[in-house]
């Protein structure tokens, strides 16, 4: 279905939005909007800086393989939390994420910034479907992510669809770190991302969890500094599957296979409990 863009004239902001997410309960249909939001967006060199602080990106002239998303995000909570948006934002699980980084990441814009929702799907825990986002500049596409969510309780008619799965590649562990107490908090004021179960252990366990855990992003985009000798400069896609959260605070191990144009990669805690798997890939 062809997507109905609105442009706006610059990012909303974001204390507004995020009042709305914790206000709205409750399943409201079964079907996706086909509005879409676009947005001019710029790159501020110090917030810039602080993302990369927080992540672990070396300052190497390029804009992270995550940014993307932080750019984006106002425009995703406008989008997740309008009323024409069917499920509550707060309570959407993220299961998986793709980037591609299709040509270099370089320069601070001007770039154009876009967001719709598709792809839904039936789910053996609910229903899942797809947030696309696509960042451009004045040549077309540079980057495009995809994050996955699932939405429990909603009852979809059709086959779920089973999960293929590659052969394992042998895997060495190339990077550890400790994953703070504080660091859902510190995340949150470069992303944006106030989601309670990432604040502190009170407000997690109004969700359900012992501990406040760690950001699925902020796991990713931390692995990806560690992997950046195995990945080139663009042309490459990275899809990642969130599997156990990090409860804070944790020392986790990244494990990956050697440097190919195809590769694996695990995110593990120091009792072998799996966080995150995933795959890298040229384009």
């Amino acid at each position: 279905m062809p997507t109905d863009w609105l442009d706006l004239p610059t990012p909303p902001s974001l204390p507004g939005l995020l009042a709305r997410a914790a206000l709205r309960r409750g399943i409201r249909g079964k079907t996706l909007p086909t509005q879409g939001l676009r947005c001019a967006v710029g790159v501020e060199p110090q917030h810039l800086a602080r993302y990369r602080q927080v992540c672990g990106f070396r300052d190497d002239g390029r804009l992270p393989a995550t940014y993307p998303h932080i750019l984006a995000f106002p425009l995703q909570m406008k989008l997740l939390t309008d009323p024409q948006f069917p499920f509550p934002l707060l309570g959407l699980v993220h299961l998986e994420n793709r980037v591609r980084v299709v040509r270099q990441l370089g320069g601070l814009g001007p770039f154009s910034v876009s967001v719709v929702v598709n792809n839904l799907v039936p789910h053996n825990k609910g229903a899942v479907f797809s947030l696309i986002t696509r960042l451009e500049d004045q040549l077309g596409l540079l980057w495009e992510g995809d994050s996955r969510f699932l939405c429990r309780g909603l009852e979809l008619a059709g086959p779920v669809l089973e999960r293929s799965e590659e052969p394992a590649l042998p895997l060495l562990e190339v990077a550890s770190w400790q994953a703070p107490a504080n660091i859902g908090r510190a995340y949150a004021r470069v992303a944006g991302d106030y989601n309670p179960i990432h604040l502190s252990a009170v407000s997690a366990k109004l969700f359900g969890f012992p501990r406040a855990i760690a950001h699925g992003l902020w796991n990713k985009a931390r692995s990806l500094a560690a992997l950046s000798e195995h990945l080139p400069a663009a042309g490459y896609a990275v899809e990642v599957r969130f599997q156990k959260p990090v409860l804070l605070p944790a020392r986790v191990r990244l494990l990956a296979s050697a440097p190919a144009a195809h590769g694996q990669l695990s995110l593990a805690g120091e009792d072998q409990l799996t966080h995150m798997s995933g795959r890298w890939q040229l384009i």
